[in-house]
């Protein structure tokens, strides 16, 4: 599956295998179906979201990076809690994910 982002680029993410536990979860309104057993952010990029957040100063998109919580360039909204590191936040069903205009949308910074 390859996909694009909205600067043009592409990017390939697959699984190895199928996916027997499945859940609905909503990414800026749309409704995504994904693996039960995985993090928002594995299922944002199987989803085709490559750009999770956009940096305030230069509008540059911003997108997982270590996918083990070191970075902070996975930053969402979700459930309306905003700055969470989507790679380390275990999917559930029904979640509402957003993703963000610049990092650190909690506080004034």
């Amino acid at each position: 599956m390859v996909m694009k982002n909205d600067t043009g680029t592409t990017a390939t993410f697959k699984r190895f295998s199928p996916c027997n536990n499945t859940v609905t979860i909503f990414v800026n309104g749309r409704e995504i179906v994904a693996s039960g057993r995985d993090t928002v952010a594995t299922c944002l990029l199987v989803a085709g979201e490559l750009a999770f957040q956009y940096n305030k100063a230069s509008g540059e998109p911003r997108g997982p990076y270590c996918m083990m919580g070191v970075c902070f360039e996975c930053l969402v909204t979700i459930d309306g809690v905003p700055d969470l590191q989507a790679c380390l936040v275990p999917v559930e069903p029904g979640m509402r994910i957003e993703t963000q205009k610049g990092v650190l949308q909690g506080r004034d910074t």
